[in-house]
Order: C-alpha cells, then sequence, then structure tokens
C-alpha cells in the first residue's frame, strides 16, 4: 500500500491528509487556538482528591483542571513527597491536595470535560516509546505477529537498554525488521531528551509544562515515514524547511520525496481533499454500488445504519444484502478513521439468513480496521443482528470540530413544523388573554408563520376569537425567523 502525506498550513491552521493507494484516509487538524495537549508531560499540583469517585483533579496549568481516576496512577508516583502507591488502593492514601505530580495527557479536553492524564509516562520515537517510570520494562508491539521477529526485537532492546536505569522501551510497529543500528539511534536520542527532562522536572514549579508534543505536522510524518511512504507534500515553506531537518536527524534513510507545493493551485484542491473532508461530515455516505450508510453521532454511541438504496443485486435479497454489506464494512472501516469517531458503535448491517456471509463481513469489517492506528475492538453480531465494536477515543472526532450545533434546531436535528409552531401560538394567547386583561390582542410574527395561519387557519382564528371575545390581528415582521412570535396585550 502506497501512502502520501499532503500538509496544508497558514496562519491560524495546520491540516494534515493522510492519502493511502490514492484514497484519503486519515485528516488531522490543528487549529493556532485549539492545540491538543496529548502527549504533554506536566508538573501539576493536585487541586481535589475525591474518594468517593476514586478520582482526583489536577492543575496542569491550563484553562481546565484535568481529571485522573485511580486507575490511572501506574507504577511510582514522582512528586516532591516522594514515591507513591501504585494505582491499586484508594486513592485518598496515594494523593493529598497541593501534592506536586508529574503526569502526562493521554485524552484532550472533550467539551466541558477536562484533559485525562496518567502517571505512566510514554515518549515515542520513530521506533521505540521510552517508558520513565517502568524501567525494566521491555515489550514489543501487539501488531508486530511474527515470533522470530519478536525474540529478535526484544533481544536488540534488552542489549542497548542494559546498562540504562532511567527507562524502560516498547518497540514500536514501524520497528519490525529495523536494524540495531537504527535502534541504538532512536535509543541514543530518547536517552538525551529524558536527562533533560528529568532535570527540567527537579527544577520545575508545578504547574508548569515539562514536554510537548511534537508539532502535527512532525508528528504524523515521524509515525508514517516508512518504505510504503512515497511522497511528503507541504505548501509551507516554515514546514518544508523544518521537515527537511527533521527527516535528516529521524529517517536520513528515507527514500521518498520531499516537495514543496508552490503552484497557484492550492493543495488540497488538487487532490479534492476539501471535497473529502465536507463529505466526512454529512450524515449519508453513498457507496458505489448505490446503497449507503448513515451515521448518527451523539455523546453515547455513534449508530451507522446501511442500506441497500437503489442497488437491487443480481440474484437474490440474500445476494443484494450480503454484496452491500461487504462494500459498507470497506467503506465504514476507512470512514471512522477519516471521521476519528470513537466509543461505542453500533452498526446496523442489512440482515443475513446466512452464517457464512454474517462471518465473512465481520471478517472484512476487522481486516479493514488493522491499518487503523486506534485500537478497535470488534465484539460480532448481537442476537438483534447488529455489530458492537468500540473504538479508541483520544481527541475530538472531525464533526465536532469542524461543526457545532444549530442556532435554529439546537442540536436536535430536525425543527418543529409550521403547524406545531401555530398550534403553540394559539395556546399562549388563549393563556395570555385569561391571564391580563385586555380589549384585543396582536400577533407579531414571522412572514411565514402569519400567512400560514391566514391560509390555512382562519376559521381557528373565528372560532378562538369568539371563545375568548377578543379580537385579534396579526402583523408580518421580516426580521423575524420562521418560529419567532410574540403575544402583545392590547
Amino acid at each position: 500500500m502506497s501512502k502520501e502525506i499532503l500538509i496544508n498550513s497558514n496562519d491560524f491552521e495546520t491540516r494534515v491528509a493522510l492519502v493511502e493507494d490514492g484514497q484519503l484516509s486519515e485528516v488531522w487538524l490543528e487549529r493556532a487556538q485549539q492545540h491538543s495537549l496529548v502527549g504533554n508531560i506536566y508538573k501539576g499540583t493536585v487541586e481535589k482528591v475525591l474518594p468517593g469517585l476514586q478520582a482526583a483533579f489536577v492543575n496542569i496549568g491550563e484553562n481546565k483542571a484535568a481529571f485522573m481516576h485511580v486507575s490511572d496512577i501506574e507504577g511510582p508516583v514522582n512528586s516532591e513527597a516522594g514515591v507513591g502507591e501504585t494505582g491499586t488502593g484508594s486513592i485518598a492514601q496515594m494523593l493529598h491536595q497541593g501534592q506536586a505530580i508529574v503526569v502526562q495527557v493521554y485524552k484532550d479536553q472533550i467539551g466541558s470535560k477536562g484533559a485525562r492524564i496518567t502517571t505512566q509516562l510514554s515518549i515515542p520515537s520513530r521506533y521505540l516509546v521510552m517508558m520513565p517510570n517502568n524501567r525494566e520494562l521491555i515489550a514489543i508491539s501487539a501488531r508486530i505477529s511474527d515470533e522470530v521477529e519478536r525474540d529478535r526485537l526484544t533481544a536488540v532492546l534488552s542489549k542497548i537498554n542494559q546498562d540504562n536505569q532511567a527507562f524502560g522501551l516498547i518497540a514500536r510497529t514501524n520497528a519490525e525488521l529495523v536494524g540495531q543500528t537504527a535502534l541504538f539511534h532512536d535509543w541514543r536520542f530518547l536517552s538525551r531528551l529524558w536527562q533533560r527532562l528529568d532535570q527540567r522536572i527537579s527544577q520545575a514549579k508545578s504547574p508548569s509544562l515539562i514536554y510537548s508534543e511534537f508539532s502535527l505536522a512532525k508528528k504524523v510524518v515521524r509515525d508514517h515515514v516508512t518504505e510504503n511512504l512515497t511522497k511528503i507534500t507541504t505548501d509551507s515553506d516554515e514546514i518544508y524547511h523544518q521537515l527537511s531537518l527533521f527527516l535528516q536527524d529521524f529517517a536520513a534513510e528515507w527514500s521518498g520525496d520531499l516537495i514543496e507545493h508552490n503552484v497557484s493551485r492550492p493543495l488540497f484542491d488538487q487532490f479534492h481533499i476539501d471535497d473529502e473532508i465536507d463529505r466526512s461530515i454529512s450524515k449519508r455516505v453513498p457507496l458505489k454500488s448505490g446503497g449507503n450508510l448513515v451515521f448518527d453521532q451523539n455523546e453515547a454511541m455513534t449508530t451507522v445504519d446501511v442500506n441497500t438504496g437503489q442497488f437491487v443485486g443480481y440474484k437474490s435479497l440474500e445476494d443484494t444484502a450480503f454484496k452491500t454489506n461487504l462494500e459498507a464494512a470497506q467503506t465504514l472501516a476507512r470512514q471512522l478513521r477519516l471521521r476519528n469517531i470513537g466509543g461505542i458503535i453500533i452498526i446496523d448491517f442489512i440482515d443475513m439468513v446466512d452464517k457464512s456471509h454474517q462471518t465473512e463481513v465481520l471478517r472484512t469489517l476487522v481486516e479493514q480496521l488493522e491499518g487503523d492506528s486506534a485500537r478497535t475492538n470488534v465484539l460480532g453480531f448481537t442476537g438483534l443482528g447488529l455489530v458492537e465494536m468500540t473504538r479508541k477515543r483520544t481527541t475530538e472526532n472531525l464533526h465536532d470540530m469542524l461543526c457545532e450545533p444549530c442556532d435554529k434546531c439546537h442540536g436536535m436535528g430536525s425543527i418543529e413544523t409550521i403547524q406545531t409552531i401555530s398550534f403553540k401560538l394559539f395556546r399562549e394567547i388563549t393563556r395570555s388573554v385569561k391571564q391580563f386583561k385586555a380589549s384585543k390582542v396582536m400577533v407579531i410574527g414571522s412572514r411565514r408563520l402569519v400567512q400560514y395561519i391566514i391560509e390555512e387557519h382562519s376559521e381557528t382564528v373565528a372560532e378562538l376569537e369568539e371563545s375568548l371575545g377578543k379580537r385579534i390581528s396579526f402583523q408580518a415582521e421580516d426580521s423575524y425567523e420562521r418560529h419567532q412570535h410574540d403575544v402583545v396585550l392590547l
């Protein structure tokens, strides 16, 4: 699979797109005022300990206090108070108000919720992950399945880290088949970095930032610069020069091309990335067969409905459902990455009677999800024929980053009919006249509302006038929205 990275950057935002075999697979967005905190290490101050929730709030110097559950306390707690306990008992025994503690953000603040933090520090390089609080750890990424290669990497990591008492190591997926020299180069970089950070931790006051994760462009390049990556293109002169130096240090052997895009047509326009992004925030995703996927995202979970649409198949209803579901499974895996949907996901595939078809659709979904950097877990079909799965959530999904609740429907996704608004108005008139004295009533409303009442409910207004004993007049106001109205008692 050939990969290409496209980087569009200006004064107010940086956008990075990963294209795999000509298709947009993932997109990352970092705005100047909404930078991600994931990966940052802070020396914070415990603000509040909540024994009932087994949790604590920690001031890390950001606008919201960060949240830490007892399960996020792993290994020794670095603090001015000394070494604490591991995260297996009461949080009140491990932390106290005012305590200084070194933590790392692993989930950005989303909505009203503060960032999630952990005491288990981890700093990745190109091939390795440094684990300062797990000094004896030597581990291999679960995505490296070949046992011979796992044994080789374990031996190499044990050798290069044998005299080191500062941190443990994890071999990333990128480390597969990488030679000892390159791994040692990574280890040396991490060792020098930790020496600087350790000194900063001992000298810094809390709250303060100890380590900041790479910029978005560098982070994506670091995580994807493999032999499959053929090209990196950016329209920013500054990022081009940054990446030139970065690649010399981290990936001198990379044989791909770093290109500065300086033609008149915008980079994302040339590759139709903006069109793909626009489609990725739509509820409905068309399938090539004529079917479609319908996404419904909410706070608790995301549901995905698979429809045949215009696809009628060739043989039978079962055949139609099977072929549509196969295509849906492939498109769905890509859309989850592109939209960065996390949490609980429920997929309503078209009903299939043949169990072998269900198995094949499930296998296709799992296979397509293997390229996803976020951890996924497909639980299979339920008794109702729904597929349950989870995808790790670390940052806001693309829809929430690019959109906000509609000021007309207030996030409901629908608005009241003009008839419903009219009937609410009639009830308001009745309630107002009975509550206050008035000789007549004037209704000021939107032009559409007034026109609808006059055309469709003139008899209702006449009956209302008779029952209330009051004259009711209407005045259209062009500045009013369709639902707006005022009842004036005269």
